[in-house]
């Protein structure tokens, strides 16, 4: 897909109504094919990151109207807001925020769609207005335009593939929309097994957001799955060389109260006998991944066993432990038993959802109706060995190191590296908007400087017929200079007015030096620290008051201690050289 245009017509977060933003414009077009991301850049506070969560929350209101599964507090507020009745509570209003927009994009025509009489490439636009459903239009199509909205089965082939997020640190502005969504997969699989229906082995709704939750699956999935390709994207900069084994540790069942137990089939649920006598009583939580019968081959946990290099069972705990040990047969058996790195990590990711068991109807609930950016902080932390899935013992291969190295071992760095850069390489082959908010975060310089060609790297070999978005949101005066002006978007708040602007910046940025970005988009003049320009300031009033009474050896010897106490930059130079031109008047 390629944005087009984003308006807002009420305020969300800093972006106030009436904020609009034109991605991909008119005489644009024409070099749209080739990858580039968009890169936002701007002070902290600016808006950067609200630009993508609107992106994110409005994804996610049509995924909402289009799921077949909702859960109930959901499945209401989608048919109160088919009803021509104002909303009544405030916080009703909330979770179809924002509001009010128009979103425009390009992506192919799906198959089934295409005929001799409309183009390849479908332009398509998301209209909502206060307190109604969103609709979407086919612009470019002779039967629809703007006045014939698209069915809701047609409606739903033109969303992106996936809507993927990943955020560095503890920002979780961008995480709400992806968290919601991550719920709603989890009460998709529990309502199967309550209702004992068929379930298709990965969530209906296509957010992912790839957290620390999922950090050892994307590095797995890739692993297995290693290309030339992938392996040198993780070999040049991080030195990972591969992967030599892990273990996936999967509990079949959890504990639930005797008050849950009417909610599953008759016989669903097994009864135990505590230690002191009372009832304990289980449910197979894994059973819609477990052979229908020993025809069956296709069952998820079957064939994460075939793969595995050895496998045990402890039947007190219910545990199974799946061992791998990566050779080039192993690595053949995955070949045979999933797709693609894509479709090992998509069942891993829904095998990883199910750690979320241990969450109330009530505080979801109160997840699927909240604005808040604490809804994370109330989800309660399971210990490792209540999980339904964990990874442990996952070494890798690692150039000039002859120890094992565990993942866990790795900076925060590398695993940014590893995880951000592996998002992209798994979903590479997708139709897919991808929000990164600040992914280079914990970089080195070098590898900041690299991030943009890196992406280049992750996508140059992917299918060159796939259209897929990038947003990026930084600070790094490195990627604006591997973008064209065209990709960079400056994002600005008036400090009087707090209104969100965002423009083209008004130069070439494509290899622009650092202090000239630094300079012309960040606002800041000065190549020093803030500690240094204190320095640099008293050692200027110094020079001041010797300009007024001073002789040249007193000047000389201030110039002397400015070379000791300073290292060279462009401030220091201007100052000496301020010095010695007032030394040369003297002269004359």
């Amino acid at each position: 897909m390629k944005l087009l245009r984003l308006h807002i017509g009420e305020p969300f977060r800093c972006l106030q109504a009436g904020f609009e933003l034109h991605f991909l414009r008119e005489w644009d077009r024409d070099s749209a094919d080739p990858f580039a991301p968009y890169v936002l850049a701007g002070p902290n506070g600016c808006g950067k990151s609200n630009i993508l969560e609107v992106l994110a929350a409005i994804f996610y209101q049509m995924e909402c109207q289009y799921l077949t599964y909702l859960p109930d507090a959901l499945a209401a507020n989608n048919a109160d807001e088919d009803s021509d009745e104002a909303l009544a509570e405030p916080e009703e209003a909330e979770i179809r925020s924002p509001n009010s927009f128009e979103l425009e994009y390009l992506i192919l025509v799906p198959d089934r769609l295409r005929t001799s009489s409309s183009e390849s490439v479908a332009h398509i636009k998301i209209s909502k207005s206060p307190g109604q459903s969103a609709e979407m239009f086919w612009l470019n199509h002779p039967d629809h335009g703007e006045t014939n909205p698209l069915t809701r089965q047609d409606a739903r082939d033109f969303l992106p593939d996936y809507v993927l997020g990943y955020s560095s640190g503890e920002n979780e502005i961008l995480s709400l929309p992806f968290f919601k969504l991550r719920f709603i997969q989890l009460d998709e699989y529990l309502h199967s097994l309550k209702e004992d229906l068929s379930y298709g082995g990965k969530p209906e709704a296509r957010h992912a957001f790839l957290d620390n939750a999922f950090n050892q699956a994307i590095l797995v999935s890739n692993l297995i799955f290693e290309t030339q390709d992938i392996l040198q994207q993780f070999k040049d900069e991080v030195g990972v060389e591969g992967l030599e084994q892990f273990r996936i540790v999967l509990k079949k069942s959890i504990v639930i109260t005797a008050a849950q137990v009417n909610e599953y089939p008759e016989g669903f649920v097994q009864v135990d006998e505590g230690a002191d006598g009372s009832k304990i009583y289980r449910i197979p939580i894994l059973k819609k991944f477990e052979p229908a019968d020993e025809r069956d081959k296709t069952a998820l946990l079957d064939r994460l066993e075939r793969c595995a290099t050895c496998s045990y069972l402890d039947a007190e705990t219910d545990t199974l432990y799946l061992d791998y040990l990566v050779t080039e047969a192993i690595r053949g058996a995955f070949a045979n038993n999933f797709d693609s790195a894509m479709d090992l990590f998509q069942s891993l990711q829904m095998l990883l959802t199910l750690n979320l068991y241990e969450v109330n109807d009530a505080l979801k609930n109160e997840l699927y109706l909240s604005d808040s950016l604490y809804v994370n902080e109330t989800v309660p932390t399971l210990p490792a060995d209540e999980l339904v899935i964990r990874f442990e013992e996952l070494v890798l291969k690692k150039a000039g190191v002859t120890e094992p190295i565990y993942a866990k071992s790795l900076s925060d760095g590398e695993y940014q590296f590893l995880h951000s850069l592996g998002l992209c390489l798994l979903y590479r082959n997708s139709h897919s908007l991808f929000l990164l908010d600040e992914p280079e975060t914990h970089f080195n310089p070098d590898w900041r400087s690299k991030f943009i060609t890196r992406l280049r790297d992750c996508f140059k070999t992917a299918n060159p017929k796939v259209r897929r978005e990038v947003l990026v949101t930084t600070h790094t005066p490195f990627l604006i200079s591997d973008s064209t002006p065209e990709q960079v978007l400056v994002v600005n708040k008036e400090t009087s007015t707090g209104i969100v602007s965002v423009n083209r910046p008004d130069y070439n940025t494509l290899g622009a030096s650092i202090n000239k970005i630094t300079m012309k988009t960040f606002g800041k003049r000065e190549t020093i620290g803030g500690f240094a320009q204190q320095k640099m300031g008293a050692l200027k009033k110094r020079f001041e008051a010797l300009n007024e009474a001073g002789t040249d050896a007193e000047k000389n010897a201030l110039i002397d201690e400015i070379e000791l106490q300073l290292g060279d930059s462009v401030e220091k130079m201007l100052l000496i050289k301020t010095i010695l031109d007032s030394m040369q008047g003297s002269d004359d």
